[in-house]
């Protein structure tokens, strides 16, 4: 278990069932990279990085993340056959996520219609 404060984040990584220390390593890395960001808000929660025990699941990796980003909830979760893909995938997912909680829901949205097509006038 790995507590990380830095800055204005405080996100707790657990790691459970046999994680190792260098794929665990290369999760926080990723972790720190989407959490370091300029221009987030308050980032707290934790994020769980499991390896199943039965050797016959396909794709034995898991990774969820719970955190609060400023006001909004952000759940993401990820499952591979590896311990850096599942990294690679709950980096990308959390990114995605933690962008358009941060910036209200906006980046989702695409852009804004122009005047003439019933878009905001500047008056």
């Amino acid at each position: 278990m790995t507590f990380r404060t830095t800055g204005k984040t405080a996100v707790t990584v657990r790691a459970e069932h046999g994680v190792d220390e260098e794929t665990l390593g290369y999760a926080r890395a990723k972790i720190d990279a989407v959490l370091a960001r300029a221009g987030l808000p308050v980032v707290t929660g934790e994020v769980r990085i499991v390896k199943a025990a039965a050797p016959h699941v396909e794709r034995p990796w898991s990774a969820t993340a719970n955190l609060r980003v400023g006001g909004a909830v952000v759940v993401v979760h990820a499952r591979e056959a590896t311990g850096r893909e599942v990294a690679d995938q709950l980096q990308d997912r959390m990114r995605r996520q933690v962008g358009q909680a941060a910036h209200g829901g906006r980046a989702a949205r695409g852009p804004v219609a122009p005047p003439w097509r019933g878009g905001p006038t500047a008056e």
